[in-house]
């Protein structure tokens, strides 16, 4: 039977384990919390490409993001109802608009989509149920994902009250409720017809559109479809499948603000404070018992043995600190999706990075400590 000597060794100084596995758990959840934020930067910021019908977008090539989306000529959407394949058009139109809190009278942007009722663009049983409300002029569903500085909106319309407040000071009603989800790009959401979203913003011409959405017939190719309007259409709008679109929203995220730089970062440093708590913990226990490991020698233990039991110890360590880590995150993501409405979630995937990366960051420091052990001579003892 071998003897655990890795497991002994760390076991012996109590105090000294715990700090190490306090260290290392510190490490997971910063790791666990700057991947968590980054992927709800993507995720948040896609949902409504996700839940939108459709299988072509039109945009305009000055748009970078849904934050920053500018209007191109309806007529282009218009023309690709010429192109075999096609089934429907739809036009989206979307701005940022001034809410008036109806409690507090503070006003807040939020997030306006208009469409055209008798053509639902969003996947969203909630809206599609009531569009014949949206029809109502001046009347807005509203997301009951929103943030609650918006006001207590979705508990008062559940409470058969009527609220009516102001966008862009205009009046209007909700007469529903839908859940989409806050993001990164708009902390509240509120759909309406197209006709309202021009009620609502009156300096708008009409004959400009934010996004034109393409549905296909079943079983067309939307390779083809794709290639035959790009090589028609003038590059006055830009023409992208579904993925596209949303990697096109990733993309700007990800390369065009600092925001998705620094979680990247965060989590690099994360992964910097557990290797140097670890390496700290390892290079300590090496020096306490080179004496140790020295009188190992000299009982004919090989040099590989011992820098397998320092390894062990990385292992065990990784594995201690990790868990707790994981436990301790998964609270945090809890507490932070109820405050900012964020999907922040714990995924397998991002179970198995975290957890690899704790294996290399412990393994990185036992392989710096195991230097140590070339000091470990048995001359030296006897």
């Amino acid at each position: 039977m071998k003897i655990p000597l890795a497991w002994l060794q760390l076991s012996r100084e109590k105090i000294r384990l715990l700090v190490a596995i306090a260290g290392i758990g510190f490490a997971d959840i910063l790791m666990f919390m700057q991947l968590g934020f980054r992927d709800a930067l993507f995720e948040s910021n896609v949902t409504l490409h996700n839940k939108l019908k459709g299988d072509i977008f039109l945009i305009s090539p000055q748009s970078t993001a849904t934050i920053a989306m500018k209007s191109f000529p309806q007529r282009r959407l218009y023309q690709a109802l010429g192109f075999e394949g096609v089934q429907s058009i739809s036009p989206l139109y979307m701005d940022f608009g001034l809410w008036k809190n109806p409690q507090t009278r503070a006003t807040r942007a939020i997030m306006v989509l208009g469409f055209n009722p008798a053509n639902p663009v969003l996947e969203l049983p909630d809206v599609n149920q009531n569009l014949n409300k949206i029809k109502i002029e001046n009347g807005v569903l509203f997301d009951d994902t929103s943030r609650p500085e918006y006001g207590s909106i979705a508990q008062l319309f559940r409470q058969n009250e009527e609220v009516t407040t102001e966008v862009e000071e205009r009046r209007i009603r909700v007469v529903g409720l839908f859940s989409l989800g806050a993001s990164f790009a708009a902390d509240g959401n509120i759909v309406t017809s197209d006709i309202n979203f021009l009620r609502i913003f009156p300096r708008r011409d009409k004959g400009l559109i934010d996004i034109g959405i393409v549905q296909l017939q079943p079983g067309a190719n939307i390779q083809n479809v794709l290639t035959d309007m790009r090589q028609e259409f003038p590059d006055d709008v830009t023409i992208l499948s579904k993925q596209e679109f949303i990697d096109f929203e990733k993309n700007y995220w990800q390369t065009s603000t600092a925001i998705g730089f620094v979680f990247t970062l965060g989590t690099v440093m994360g992964f910097v404070v557990g290797t140097v708590i670890v390496y700290q913990i390892l290079y300590t226990d090496v020096s306490d018992h080179l004496p140790e490991y020295a009188t190992l020698k000299a009982m004919g233990y090989t040099h590989r043995y011992l820098l397998m039991v320092v390894f062990q110890e990385a292992l065990i360590l990784a594995i201690l600190g990790y868990i707790p880590g994981m436990v301790i995150a998964s609270g945090l993501y809890g507490l932070t999706k109820a405050a900012t409405r964020l999907p922040m979630t714990i995924t397998l995937t991002k179970t198995i990075t975290i957890l690899i990366l704790t294996i290399i960051m412990c393994c990185v420091s036992g392989a710096i400590a195991v230097r140590k052990l070339k000091a470990a001579d048995p001359a030296d003892i006897f």
